[in-house]
């Protein structure tokens, strides 16, 4: 395996001491030890937390292998000096390293270097005093085979346990946090913040429930810093009620009255309502009436429960036990968000429960505040962060919308997200309307919430596809310019639930705000990263959080590289870049010619392809996605009638897709409607990595002693393949100009068209093809309606712009 750390600080000795003895490592026994074996065996003992004996211990030491024929107990009691050999086969068995595995005794070093595992520095064969701490506080900062650093495992078997109580600040540990406060003394408390909107149109301002989890020692005063996910799912879900709002995606695709609109047209501008006053407030009270056995939690939360941070999870506008209506991504949606914020630092008021008015504050808090959260929830961090919201130092946005016009629609047409045809903005409004699981409360409500799906219904207007007044609410590009806060980015670059066009154009478009941005982009899906074994994300995490919440100054915006993108070619791998998607990288021009993409000049051609099924293969296809997939990248005969595919020679070398590929195309439909579809394709047998992750261990991954696990995952290759979709782009060819000019289609006439397809970061190995598929329908993605449409795709002015990195 191969180990993957970015989030290593480098320390000073002098600082390695001190670190050492606020742990309890270097203590008045054995600080001044000058014997390099009696002080090893000192670490050792304080390693070895179950045994409570020196005959315990000893059995321990037994069961390590010092070299190839003394075990860790004989080696102690014969040697006269720590060999560097000797510690690093005992640190890596402490790693969980197995040999005649992962090492051999007779070469650790080789090992450590080979699964890119740090070694101290040292003159000699064996170890000096000086030599041997900073190499035995090295190792705690090290991971092991199990995706956790050892000081982090340690942790797991009660090392820090003897700090609980004790403590009433953060200790920190290379730059990070320790786990020093007991997580099964957290307080567990509910408020109700009263936001600045009136959703259901009650007359009263909407409140909205929280779930605040903190550490026993902020009652003894310690402010702590806070981590906020905003998720809608909180409170439950509608799955069935959703279920029953899903479009029909079998159906035609219809031809557009053309429009001379501008974007001034269709803008949107923000309703001038009359808020309702505040409520009054009956009194004060720093004691919370509610709590709560067991909130929805994301395990990175966690993670951070026992370092000394508070967590607060909020549902927001619509959901049970709060007020107001969904709104699936509006600007009510965003003020519902930042009103948690704004509690938080004291902006907005919380009440005790939904009738009293009795006020509670948030007095714990050292209003410094970082937003986490995949999906919905990272799209919320965005949408927060786009306001310039006093208090949020960062938001950790993963897989996040950054436009529902991205998520939803693309290039004038209607789309879905990836394995979820059918769905749109008003299925997931009613699946996340958890107002309606108190049957009670939803009785006071449903004829204004009919009434509000049916204008989100109306508003999303899945007739055209076009973007529109409605989804120009939700597109937070318009407010990147308004981000103070310092924004970590990850992303699947196979993720077709959230595209990564949302990452792009988030990470592109804050690059002059003065704030500082990362990003990961991974092999994955639409999931987290916080428990792969490859790469320390947690570490990673606790670095910047140290900074960006406690103020530290632990050098994390210089440590941790701007871009991490995990190797598509190579198991265990993760690489740092400066940049993604840069608009000034090198471009490689492909000509159109035939069946080929070609450097040379092409000849003029006309191709063509028809999007019609035959019944039996369209109802087959529109239930199993996946064949229909495999045959439209594949040979097989029974799709070739119905699109185009051109590949380049077989490659000299290496190629590295890098941004945004475009696809220049001169183009007929026979009818006054279109669409067109594209996928970049892999084409060369290979192993490549699932982009599901394979469980390793199942809650194997505690977050502290006697804490909540998580589960190992990691990357790892699938059978060969022949090919493998890189990315893709749609198009509805009435929409050539932008997504909301619709322009008109005459049958038979050629039109130019310029598509970007999703961006990616993709290598492509030597003696591989680049292929490109031009097509209509898009089964997992488009509408669907088997029409008789035939397109022609004249050669010589159509082109593929590659950008590469280099």
């Amino acid at each position: 395996m191969k180990n993957n750390q970015f989030a290593i600080r480098p320390t000073e000795y002098k600082d390695q001491l001190v670190e050492l003895q606020t742990i309890g490592f270097l203590d008045k026994d054995n600080e001044s030890e000058t014997d390099p074996i009696k002080l090893w065996k000192s670490f050792l003992s304080k390693s070895f937390l179950e045994a409570k004996t020196s005959s315990a211990f000893e059995e321990k030491l037994k069961t390590y292998m010092a070299t190839d024929s003394l075990n860790l107990n004989e080696y102690l009691d014969s040697a006269t000096n720590v060999s560097v050999s000797a510690f690093y086969n005992v640190a890596l068995q402490l790693l969980k390293f197995n040999p005649d595995v992962d090492f051999s005794f007779s070469d650790p070093l080789g090992a450590m270097k080979k699964i890119q595992l740090m070694i101290a520095d040292h003159n000699t064969d064996s170890f000096s005093i000086d030599e041997l701490k900073s190499a035995w506080y090295w190792l705690l900062a090290t991971h092991n085979k199990n995706g956790q650093t050892f000081i982090d495992f340690l942790a797991t078997k009660g090392f820090f346990v003897r700090f609980y109580g004790k403590v009433n600040h953060p200790l920190l540990f290379n730059g990070k946090t320790l786990p020093v406060f007991d997580p099964h003394k957290l307080i567990r408390e509910v408020v109700y913040v009263e936001s600045p909107q009136d959703t259901d149109h009650d007359g009263k301002r909407d409140l909205l429930k929280a779930e605040v989890l903190r550490p026993q020692a902020t009652e003894n005063g310690l402010k702590v810093p806070v981590l906020y996910t905003a998720s809608p799912y909180n409170q439950g879900t509608n799955d069935e009620t959703g279920e029953k709002l899903t479009h029909n995606v079998n159906v035609t695709l219809q031809h557009k009255k053309p429009n001379n609109l501008q974007y001034s047209d269709i803008e949107y501008h923000a309703p001038e309502t009359k808020l309702p006053h505040p409520r009054v407030v009956n009194g004060q009270t720093k004691r919370a009436e509610e709590d709560f056995s067991r909130e929805s939690s994301y395990t990175m939360n966690d993670y951070f429960l026992a370092r000394g941070f508070a967590v607060v999870y909020m549902a927001g506008i619509g959901t049970k036990d709060s007020e107001g209506l969904r709104t699936t991504g509006d600007p009510d949606e965003t003020t519902s968000t930042i009103s948690i914020i704004k509690w938080l630092t004291g902006e907005l008021p919380a009440f005790t429960n939904r009738i009293d008015n009795i006020e509670i504050k948030a007095w714990w808090s050292n209003k410094r505040i970082a937003m986490t959260g995949r999906s919905y929830l990272g799209t919320l961090a965005t949408a927060a962060a786009t306001t310039g919201v006093y208090g949020l130092k960062t938001i950790i946005s993963e897989a996040a919308i950054s436009s529902w016009y991205d998520y939803y629609r693309d290039g004038g047409l209607v789309v879905a997200p990836g394995g979820f045809p059918g769905e749109d903005a008003d299925v997931l409004a009613e699946e996340t309307f958890s107002r309606r699981l108190q049957p009670g409360d939803f009785h006071n409500v449903k004829d204004i919430w009919k009434n509000q799906i049916e204008k989100i219904n109306h508003g999303q207007d899945r007739t055209t596809g076009d973007y529109n007044t409605f989804w120009d609410a939700r597109n937070y590009h318009k407010n990147f310019k308004n981000i103070t806060a310092d924004v970590f980015m990850v992303h699947g670059l196979n993720d077709w639930n959230v595209k990564p066009r949302n990452v792009e154009r988030l990470w592109n478009g804050i690059k002059h705000n003065g704030v500082t941005q990362k990003l990961i982009l991974h092999q994955g899906q639409h999931i987290y990263i916080n428990a792969f074994r490859s790469i320390d994300y947690n570490d990673i995490i606790n670095l910047w959080l140290t900074h960006e919440l406690l103020g530290v100054d632990n050098q994390a915006k210089e440590i941790i590289p701007n871009v991490i993108i995990q190797d598509n070619t190579e198991t265990e791998t993760w690489n740092a870049y400066q940049d993604w998607a840069n608009s000034e990288n090198e471009q490689i021009k492909y000509n159109l010619s035939n069946d080929k993409l070609t450097t040379d000049a092409s000849k003029e051609q006309e191709l063509s392809f028809n999007d019609q099924l035959d019944k039996r293969s369209f109802d087959f296809y529109a239930k199993h996605n996946d064949t229909w997939e495999n045959e439209l990248l594949s040979s097989n005969e029974k799709l070739l009638k119905n699109r185009l595919l051109f590949k380049t020679a077989p490659l000299d070398n290496d190629l590295t897709i890098d941004g945004k590929t475009l696809v220049n195309l001169k183009v007929s439909s026979s009818q006054n409607i279109g669409l067109l579809s594209f996928q970049l394709v892999d084409y060369g047998s290979a192993k490549r990595l699932n982009v599901s992750p394979t469980l390793l261990s199942k809650n194997s991954l505690a977050g502290t002693f006697d804490w909540r696990e998580d589960d190992l995952r990691e990357f790892t290759y699938d059978k060969e393949t022949p090919f493998k979709m890189i990315s893709k782009g749609h198009l509805n060819l009435q929409n050539r100009e932008n997504n909301y000019k619709v322009d008109e289609l005459k049958p038979d006439v050629f039109y130019n068209v310029n598509v970007e397809l999703q961006p990616t970061f993709y290598k492509l190995l030597k003696g591989h093809q680049l292929g490109l598929i031009v097509y209509a329908t898009d089964f997992g993605t488009t509408v669907r309606g088997n029409q008789d449409i035939k397109y022609t795709v004249q050669t010589k002015d159509s082109s593929l712009i590659v950008p590469i990195h280099k």
